[in-house]
């Protein structure tokens, strides 16, 4: 066996979860890029100084290492989300998966690694799906995709992800077989001696559930502990408006008012100071369209001089109650947790706080050395819950590593 470090180069790092896991593995991660400064502070304090923030549209491929192995990369997925009802195949995030191409085309590794969201594949009814396919297979890399579930590979998450993996060794791209299912009797057609039950979020997390939060590193059962920070926003109450309100009528009623005064949508973004925001007041189609909250209504209605036909509906607001298992979801306990989101993680069954921030860590399977940096905790969240489970990248790059490894002693002892 030859003990080779075979380099990296990673694409939209984040705080470099993928990056872990192939590091894990056995690679050596060169050069690394990413566009949020706290994600790069926290990839520094971890890896090292070889990440470049920045705009990668911006960055030149000469300014990158040659001769990488593998390019690996988590494309922005906003654009692509199932949970984003406002996704469109010209969303301008759609085409940052060009950028990869783009580095992959000049710098021509052996393997390449491209995660997604699973929306990815329907949207434009599999149209994106198929020219992102077209567009690297017309680069010179046989390509293949799969919708893995963390769960099945050790992660105590059940999180859905495309994985594309393409070479241009003309060799059948590998993917991670299945370690894990879930419980089941024996008799169950599903049942597959071979597997492991899923991981549990009681069992991943419940040594953290009475400790105290704190921004201060602790010991808890003979492990260091950093990061255990948590929103205690668990409240169930929040403020909503009495009456129902048709976002349709309103949208009807805010166009005529919008073409009476004779402004444009962009018009009233600037007005605002918002980007992209207002437009969604003046549109319907898909269920995309919102209602302004009173504060921009009054505002509006400033703006377009409209009449009160909807002042009492649209403004008056009071106290509702929210029921845990709605919008403030408790985490699952003695399954897999849900999918972690770059927004406010779920309720802890504690009822007094939301997940931690290591708590989250700990479900996409970060070490316990692993520490985040970032202004504030919702920071930390965010660049958890957008990493890749650093145990399924290094499940995928292992698979990578043992081919790559067997090619390079083939061709010395040949």
């Amino acid at each position: 066996m030859i003990n080779k470090k075979l380099k990296i180069l990673s694409l939209f790092a984040g705080a470099g979860g993928m990056d872990l896991g192939f590091k894990n593995a056995g690679f050596d991660i060169v050069w690394a890029n990413d566009f949020d400064p706290d994600s790069v502070k926290t990839y520094k304090r971890n890896f090292g100084d070889h990440i470049v923030l920045g705009d990668i549209e911006k960055i030149k491929t000469n300014q990158m290492p040659d001769n990488p192995d593998v390019v690996i990369g988590g494309f922005p997925c906003q654009g692509f989300s199932i949970a984003n009802l406002g996704r469109s195949v010209d969303d301008s995030r759609n085409k940052l998966y060009k950028q990869m191409l783009r580095v992959i085309r000049a710098k021509k590794p052996k393997y390449f690694v491209a995660e997604n969201v699973e929306g990815i594949l329907t949207l434009g009814k599999g149209a994106v799906m198929q020219k992102i396919l077209k567009d690297f297979k017309s680069i010179g890399y046989k390509v293949d995709y799969k919708l893995l579930n963390a769960a099945d590979y050790g992660v105590p998450q059940a999180r859905k992800r495309v994985f594309i993996i393409g070479n241009r060794l003309g060799l059948d791209n590998p993917y991670p077989s299945q370690t894990h299912q879930a419980p089941t009797k024996r008799s169950d057609i599903l049942f597959d001696s071979r597997l492991q039950n899923y991981v549990t979020t009681k069992e991943a997390i419940n040594f953290l559930s009475k400790v105290p939060t704190t921004n201060k590193t602790i010991y808890v059962k003979n492990r260091i502990i950093h990061n255990h920070m948590a929103d205690t926003n668990v409240h169930d109450e929040f403020w909503g408006r009495k009456y129902n309100v048709n976002q349709f009528h309103i949208c009807d009623y805010l166009k005529k008012w919008r073409k009476k005064a004779g402004i444009s949508t962009k018009k009233v973004d600037e007005h605002f100071g918002y980007a992209h925001t207002a437009g969604h007041w003046f549109r319907k189609d898909n269920n995309s369209g919102s209602i302004p909250n009173p504060d921009d209504w009054r505002g509006l209605k400033k703006l377009l001089g409209f009449d009160n036909k909807y002042d009492k509906q649209v403004t008056t607001i009071v106290k509702k109650k929210i029921k845990f298992e709605q919008s403030l979801r408790i985490t699952n306990w003695d399954r897999p947790s849900d999918t972690l989101t770059a927004t406010n993680p779920e309720i802890h069954v504690n009822l007094k706080r939301r997940l931690s921030v290591r708590e989250c860590a700990i479900l996409q399977t970060f070490p316990d050395d692993f520490v985040f940096e970032g202004s504030t905790f919702r920071s930390m969240h965010k660049q958890i819950g957008n990493a890749v489970p650093v145990l399924l990248a290094e499940k995928i790059a292992k698979k990578i590593r043992n081919i790559l490894i067997k090619k390079e002693t083939l061709r010395i002892a040949s």
